[in-house]
């Protein structure tokens, strides 16, 4: 918030505006930055921001088209991603060529289980219904929307080929926000895939370092919330990890492996290396890239002191 990229003030009068100018003077002047050391400054901000006085139906027409891009951005991606997953390619790989390209950029080329939070799912349907009220049947949003439900079924159905079944299963989570370094679970795709996996008979045990207690608020008994990633990982016959945490991407691989039942992964967000996960003895599943396994042992391995005959 106070480093946006932008300022857009939607009046239709000079009054409007110059009190929207006013309120938002301390970020277009730059004042509020007198003190960085109180308030770190990101690497790409842009001080002062721009500020775009527009029409209130054309602020708010940014507001929704702005998120509905971004979102189709990454239901985009996720499309490609199923794709690679089918032709042997690697989605990291093809995010790199894609994102070299000035003209797209790296941001939002991230694969996964999908959008969610208050704002991409609201702005989508409330653009729609602006389209459809203006006469104007907008069917890419449609997909956009579409394609962020499928990838969510696509997991399940990852999770299940993985397991060969579901029902019974013991599963860890890590991760419940929508994203990483917030606590909000408004259209958390990791919730839903939660409610999802306990209709089909499992038992959850999650854990996320701030979404416990509004988490609470929405999950029932089935689901434990534990106080570590690795006491989610304790006796599991598969963990799976479904939002972006820092903490999440730095594990102790070692002791993970030796809290798991089995040790299987299924990585919603791409936090590992496939095969650095198949070194360390994991089944690593992953989004857009092909699945990984640790190197079978050759049953006939010569022991130590085993002569061999000729």
């Amino acid at each position: 918030f106070l480093y946006p990229d932008r300022i857009v003030i939607g009046a239709d009068t000079d009054r409007c505006a110059a009190v929207l100018r006013e309120i938002y003077a301390p970020l277009v002047e730059g004042t509020y930055y007198m003190r960085p050391d109180a308030i770190p400054r990101p690497d790409r901000a842009q001080i002062p921001p721009p500020l775009i006085a527009t029409s209130a139906k054309s602020a708010e027409l940014i507001k929704h088209a702005s998120n509905a891009f971004l979102a189709m951005k990454i239901s985009f991606i996720n499309a490609v991603a199923s794709i690679c997953e089918s032709v042997g390619a690697n989605v990291q790989q093809v995010c790199k060529g894609i994102g070299t390209d000035a003209r797209i950029g790296p941001r939002f080329l991230n694969p996964g289980i999908g959008y969610g939070g208050s704002c991409f799912p609201k702005d989508l349907m409330a653009f729609r219904a602006v389209a459809r009220e203006s006469g104007y049947d907008f069917r890419l949003l449609d997909e956009v929307m579409r394609i962020n439900e499928e990838q969510r079924a696509r997991f399940i159905r990852k999770v299940r080929s993985a397991l060969w079944t579901l029902r019974g299963k013991k599963l860890g989570v890590l991760g419940l926000a929508f994203k990483g370094g917030t606590d909000d679970i408004r259209e958390s795709p990791a919730i839903l895939l939660i409610k999802s996996l306990l209709q089909e008979g499992c038992e959850i045990r999650a854990y996320d370092p701030a979404a416990h207690e509004r988490a609470k608020e929405v999950l029932n008994s089935g689901v434990s919330l534990t106080v570590s990633a690795y006491d989610a990982a304790h006796d599991v016959d598969a963990l799976l990890i479904l939002t972006e945490w820092e903490e999440f991407a730095a594990l102790d691989l070692v002791r993970l492996r030796s809290e798991m039942k089995y040790p299987i992964v299924i990585d919603g967000r791409n936090l590992y290396d496939p095969e650095v996960m198949a070194a360390a003895g994991f089944t690593y599943y992953s989004v857009g890239r092909s699945a990984a396994s640790p190197e079978p042992t050759p049953t006939n391995a010569i022991q130590p002191g085993k002569k061999i005959r000729s």
